[in-house]
């Protein structure tokens, strides 16, 4: 599993509690073992995002 957030302000904490959850989920909803479910965390930088035909 693939997650994308920006760079700013992303503690190594959040980061932890996103795997975290990420995993339960996967765990949870798709009946997948924790020990198989890999989560990475993509920082993207901020001018490199967008949303509504708008770069942040």
């Amino acid at each position: 599993m693939n997650i994308k957030v920006t760079d700013t302000n992303v503690t190594k904490e959040q980061k932890r509690q996103l795997i975290l959850g990420a995993t339960q989920l996967v765990v949870t909803i798709l009946n997948k073992k924790p020990e198989t479910t890999h989560v990475v965390i993509e920082e993207i930088p901020i001018e490199n995002w967008g949303f509504n035909g708008k770069q942040t």
